[in-house]
């Protein structure tokens, strides 16, 4: 991070304890630094549990009674599988940076002032999505153009886990360095720790306001030692090559799963980040959102666990520790592809295996899968947020919560 600076400014770092008090934190300093209030977020995102975070994040303030803030922007999230502007598109990274731009002038013609755009250099809760090769540095030209500045929010995606760079946001290109970096999770290993980058240019403008910040934890030796004991552990086990070369070996496993299940319409993802998007159709890319949650299930009695996310909570994410092995993906692999193959044939769905006769386990197992079906068919595949607390469902006939209540 030194290292990326060092080609603009001085590095200013802040010592945190959570993610969102980082996130929180650096639309702090964005607005101190630009004297603009408006944020510009993606559709579907999630920056954090706090008051301040709710507001800039769809993912949560859509599913409930909060509406959305007049200062509030929300830009289409990029995503070239089921978006907007799919992979046939001429130029997705243009398009999706257009509609930002577009989202600017609206902004400034209503007499408002962008004081910053918020991403996940990968976006999680939105569903696994890499952006389009391009889109972020053409954002930044847009907000930077009008007086805003780019925060990148690598909570969840970054100490290494793309494999190929330490930071997610550098897999866009050597010509692209957000204004600020917020980190959290992974620097601790789990334990509470977190941290806001930016340029001395932004810091100081933000303690000249004379409000300072104070937090009676940051930067405590404790979770500084923690810190640098995961940092030491990156290094010395290589896990920044492990996600690398353990990732691209579960990715292809992966491919060949999605060649011979119909379920699966789309594999994603780069290093230990990928994303499995279900689908009841190809073509249409219906999501196959009762699947994924019956699905998540299964693995869990399998001993591995998984979790369903996007918009439609179809897309299984796939983010394990990065010590995770050749032999663990090979594991997940072959449970995933066991439950796909009794699921598919439970609900008739045809795949390319050879399936072996029925014993009475297999034929119990076709049978439960398919009532358990049956029994969230009535639940609309678009997720209603009338029926969903908390990311759990309360719909009576849904899957999940019949689960719950066994």
């Amino acid at each position: 991070m030194c290292e990326l600076y060092s080609k603009r400014d001085t590095l200013a770092l802040r010592g945190k304890h959570i993610g969102s008090e980082a996130n929180d934190l650096a639309l702090r300093l964005a607005q101190q630094f630009t004297g603009h209030q408006d944020v510009i977020t993606l559709d579907h995102a999630y920056h954090g549990h706090l008051s301040s975070l709710i507001e800039i994040s769809p993912y949560k303030f859509l599913k409930g009674k909060d509406v959305k803030k007049e200062f509030v922007h929300v830009a289409p999230t990029p995503d070239t599988y089921r978006g907007k502007y799919k992979e046939d598109h001429e130029d997705p990274a243009s398009a999706y940076a257009d509609e930002v731009k577009e989202i600017i002038e609206d902004a400034q013609s209503s007499g408002r002032m962008i004081a910053a755009f918020i991403a996940e250099s990968m976006q999680s809760c939105g569903g696994q999505i890499i952006p389009p090769a391009g889109y972020f540095q053409k954002v930044a030209e847009y907000v930077h153009g009008a007086g805003g500045v780019f925060i990148a929010d690598e909570v969840q995606v970054g100490f290494g886990r793309v494999g190929k760079h330490f930071w997610s946001f550098q897999m866009h290109g050597e010509d692209f360095v957000p204004d600020i970096v917020t980190m959290g999770k992974s620097m601790g290993n789990g334990h509470p720790v977190a941290c806001v980058v930016t340029t001395k240019e932004i810091a100081e403008a933000f303690s000249s306001s004379g409000m300072e910040y104070f937090n009676t934890y940051a930067g405590n030796p404790v979770s500084c030692a923690v810190g640098l004991a995961v940092l030491d552990v990156i290094e010395k086990e290589d896990l920044q090559e492990n996600a690398s070369r353990v990732g691209n070996f579960l990715t292809e496993l992966l491919k060949k799963q999605k060649a011979k299940h119909t379920l699966i319409g789309d594999i994603r993802g780069i290093g230990l980040f990928i994303g499995i998007d279900l689908v009841k159709d190809h073509q249409k890319r219906t999501p196959a959102t009762a699947e994924a949650q019956h699905i998540i299930y299964k693995m869990k009695e399998k001993r591995v666990l998984l979790s369903a996310d996007g918009p439609h909570r179809n897309v299984l994410k796939i983010k394990p520790p990065m010590c995770f092995t050749e032999e663990d993906a090979k594991f997940m692999v072959d449970q995933l592809d066991g439950i796909l193959t009794v699921l598919e044939e439970a609900t008739g769905t045809k795949t390319e295996s050879v399936t072996s006769e029925n014993t009475p386990c297999k034929t119990k197992m076709l049978k439960e899968a398919h009532v358990e079906l049956l029994r969230d068919s009535t639940t609309d595949s678009k997720e209603n947020p009338s029926t969903k607390r908390n990311g759990m469902y309360t719909d009576t006939h849904a899957l999940l919560s019949k689960r719950l209540k066994t």
